[in-house]
């Protein structure tokens, strides 16, 4: 048996470790109550087949042990893949947005850089056109 000291334990591990301590008693029950027949011998008359216990369903039991057992961890796998799905439409949507804002900044840009060049031409031409006033 493991024995863990839970005063050591965060909450989160405690009620992890809580859960599954729950989940290996009731296996454990299981096997004591429901299972153990089948490994008991049981009389039967030569060349007979053994005979179950009447009443005993032990794939109905298994089926519902491991549907208690799972249905929770089911359900959070499921509300995972879900929230997993919502986060990536968002990642997807917010890519969308963050291209189209990247694509609004490189035109404003390249139209910042084309006023700038003629603004720095027309600003040439005149100092130009002021020195051959200058000078002749």
């Amino acid at each position: 048996m493991n024995f863990v000291h839970t005063e050591k334990l965060d909450s989160e591990e405690a009620s992890e470790f809580a859960a599954m301590s729950e989940v290996e008693a009731g296996i454990r029950d299981f096997v004591r109550n429901d299972v153990a027949y089948l490994r008991r011998p049981t009389p039967s008359i030569a060349g007979a087949e053994p005979v179950l216990q009447p009443g005993s369903e032990p794939v109905n039991n298994i089926n519902s042990l491991i549907q208690r057992v799972a249905g929770t961890s089911l359900t959070e796998i499921e509300n995972l893949i879900n929230e997993l799905e919502n986060l990536r439409e968002l990642l997807h949507t917010e890519g969308q947005r963050v291209l189209r804002e990247i694509s609004g900044y490189a035109q404003l840009s390249q139209a910042a850089m084309k006023s700038t060049r003629m603004i720095a031409d027309n600003v040439n031409q005149w100092k130009r056109t002021t020195d051959g006033l200058r000078k002749g």
